[in-house]
């Protein structure tokens, strides 16, 4: 008689995905043209500068701000700078092709402007448990910064990784964007006067 196939190999609605098979986050990320990952990458580090800085100021301040107030002007924080991202790329295409975006293309924008707020994720929880009392404020604010540091950190480190530049050269880069990290901070926490 026949086989009956295995249940992992029953295709069911829910694997399906416009009559495809259904596919991880990471690979349907990967399937993103690789303008609009460099883009979302590059909404993702403004937001990341824009936390740090948010939460440097905070930590200037902390006997002054409640654990609640902190994690609120992040959010907002974040959340601003992603809505102002996705503005702009509305603006500029409105520039550029005298036209509204059609629906794909502001599928797009939103994606690549929303992939800004995953930023804020950790610091936002850190933040959150010192709420809770968990930890003090103080220490949720070191940790988070420290968060948004690494991922700069990481995200310097993959693309020169990426280069087939000679060791020596990717180290160079590397100090290189170090170094010009640290004058974006510099720059934004004299921007806030301290």
């Amino acid at each position: 008689m026949g086989e009956q196939p295995s249940s992992s190999a029953v295709d069911r609605p829910s694997d399906r995905v416009r009559g495809g098979p259904r596919r991880s986050r990471r690979e349907r990320r990967h399937d993103r043209p690789e303008d609009e990952r460099a883009e979302a990458l590059k909404e993702r580090v403004y937001a990341t500068f824009t936390g740090l800085a948010i939460v440097l100021v905070q930590l200037s301040n902390v006997e002054h701000i409640s654990a609640v107030r902190a994690a609120v002007t992040l959010l907002v924080g974040i959340v601003a700078i992603t809505a102002a991202g996705f503005v702009a790329e509305v603006i500029a295409h409105l520039a550029v092709h005298a036209a509204f975006p059609g629906r794909e293309e502001l599928g797009r924008m939103v994606r690549v402007s929303g992939s800004a707020v995953a930023s804020a994720a950790l610091p936002l929880i850190l933040l959150a448990l010192a709420a809770f009392g968990v930890f003090p404020l103080e220490a949720a604010l070191v940790a988070a910064s420290v968060v948004y540091l690494a991922t700069l950190a990481l995200i310097g480190y993959v693309a020169v990784r990426r280069t087939k530049v000679t060791w020596w050269k990717q180290l160079a880069a590397l100090g290189a964007l170090v170094a010009l990290g640290l004058a974006v901070i510099v720059l934004q926490q004299l921007a806030h006067g301290h």
